[in-house]
């Protein structure tokens, strides 16, 4: 399996350029990353929410 996402990411930067896919690659970490914060802080302030009720 890691040889495909391998395969993907030569063909990435065949067809893209390096920078461009260098850059896609940091947004979509970027994007977990923030996804994941967000779905902790939701859970965060909806549980102090449910404590005060």
């Amino acid at each position: 399996m890691p040889f495909v996402f391998f395969l993907i990411l030569i063909i990435l930067i065949a067809t893209l350029g390096f920078w461009k896919t260098l850059g896609a690659i940091l947004g979509a970490a970027a994007m977990v990353v923030l996804l994941i914060f967000l779905a902790v802080l939701a859970i965060l302030i909806g549980g102090l929410w449910m404590m005060r009720r």
